[in-house]
């Protein structure tokens, strides 16, 4: 058996002090998360990060800088994440856009509540990125190449 992380992407993207994040319905009951998802096939990370914040928000992300690359299994009997978390601005918000399956809300949320929410987050990843973001941590977009296609 060939054993290959899932690749993901996600967002955290913070306004007036406060962090969007997404509550939505998982296989362990609800959970919030930052807006994130995978990486499907012929798409780059950029553009998957930005169709996933659009599929779960309704917001238009703008990427600004890449956060964390993040390797991640919650433990040994379920599968690994490699996930791409970015920072980023939103503009241009459509509130009759439909939410992507299983996201029942969007939430602003202060790092004191995402932390008071601890237990409720999808993975322990939501507040370690939230923390690293606030630390400063952010590496150029330019550290991404994508070679798709190439003949």
């Amino acid at each position: 058996m060939v054993w290959k992380p899932h690749v993901t992407v996600a967002a955290v993207i913070e306004k007036d002090g406060r962090f969007l994040l997404v509550e939505e319905t998982t296989a362990r009951g609800l959970a919030f998360n930052q807006p994130a998802g995978h990486l499907e096939e012929g798409e780059d990370l950029i553009s998957a990060v930005k169709r996933e914040v659009w599929e779960e928000t309704a917001w238009q992300f703008e990427p600004e800088a890449l956060i964390a690359t993040q390797l991640w299994r919650r433990n040994p009997h379920m599968p690994s994440f490699v996930r791409f978390c970015f920072s980023g601005t939103v503009n241009n918000h459509d509130p009759e856009q439909p939410l992507d399956d299983g996201i029942i809300d969007t939430h602003w949320l202060s790092r004191n509540e995402i932390y008071a929410k601890r237990q409720q987050l999808r993975s322990p990843l939501v507040l370690t990125t939230v923390d690293e973001y606030l630390k400063g941590h952010r590496y150029p977009l330019t550290i991404l190449q994508s070679f798709i296609d190439l003949e």
